[in-house]
């Protein structure tokens, strides 16, 4: 989707940019797929805040969107709607499948109402079709990616991504990630055919503060400019630096490029060739 920008008539339209929202063709969302969110705060049971930054906003529905949808193996659907998501970067489509069920998937680029969708282990190479690794050829974008066989797409679902299939062998496949990274997934797992939809969205300018809070997000402060009971960067007069050996947390661990990778050989030997272009020892 372009995007949309403004007249500087009031400071905060100056900088402040949106997208432009024809694609979207519906309003509001089908009863039946949605649940209550509750807004917690980035607050724990004891009602003490465990995350910063979080709080306010506008109230949401939760659409419940498949990622699976395995159980719907080589029944055809069409798309009936294409609407915004506000728990997501990226679109939703309404998918109303032959036999009368309704699911809301993530929307690719390009798709449009009317077009047809299908979940199998081999189909037709169109934007949409889910189908296995090893049916698809090397080289197309796939997103929505399975990392462990019927457990649905986990990786590659934000607004713009893709990942590319690089090759089969045996009985994995080699598929690069929006990182660099190539990763080992088995050659059974799904993917989705395409790009996910919203591409744009990184573009866009917020422009005000206000518009920030109606998403929820708090703002965050700077260690430097508290004081040094409130963080350890905090303290001293004027505009000093923190006076430390390196960053650190308010609570006082290390921060900025500190290695918090857990579970290395677990993974390690999935990953093929690192984001930063270098090659593990196999």
């Amino acid at each position: 989707m372009p995007v949309k920008k403004f007249k500087a008539i009031t400071p905060g339209r100056r900088l402040m940019s949106t997208l432009d929202t024809s694609m979207i063709t519906r309003s509001k969302p089908e009863k039946s797929l949605t649940i209550g969110k509750r807004v917690r705060a980035g607050r724990n049971n004891q009602g003490k805040i465990t995350i910063r930054h979080q709080g306010g906003g506008h109230k949401k529905l939760l659409r419940i969107v498949d990622f699976k949808q395995v159980d719907k193996l080589g029944i055809p659907g069409k798309v009936t709607s294409i609407e915004y998501d506000p728990n997501r970067t990226a679109l939703i489509m309404l998918v109303t499948y032959s036999d009368g069920e309704k699911r809301y998937h993530l929307a690719p680029e390009g798709i449009k109402v009317g077009d047809s969708v299908i979940t199998k282990d081999k189909a037709k190479i169109a934007t949409g079709n889910r189908i296995m690794l090893k049916y698809i050829p090397a080289g197309y974008s796939i997103y929505n990616v399975e990392l462990a066989k019927g457990k649905g797409g986990q990786i590659v679902r934000s607004a713009g991504s893709r990942a590319t299939l690089v090759a089969v062998e045996k009985d994995h496949a080699q598929v690069q990630l929006p990182s660099g990274e190539i990763r080992i997934i088995d050659k059974n797992c799904f993917a989705t055919i395409g790009i996910v939809s919203n591409v744009d969205w990184n573009l866009v300018s917020l422009g005000k503060a206000g518009r920030s809070r109606w998403l929820g997000i708090r703002p965050s402060v700077r260690g430097k400019a508290m004081n040094p009971v409130d963080h350890p960067h905090g303290g001293g007069e004027g505009n000093q630096p923190c006076g430390l050996p390196h960053p650190k947390t308010p609570w006082g661990y290390a921060a900025l490029g500190v290695k918090t990778r857990k579970r290395k050989k677990f993974s390690d030997k999935y990953i093929v060739t690192r984001r930063n272009g270098s090659k593990l020892n196999k």
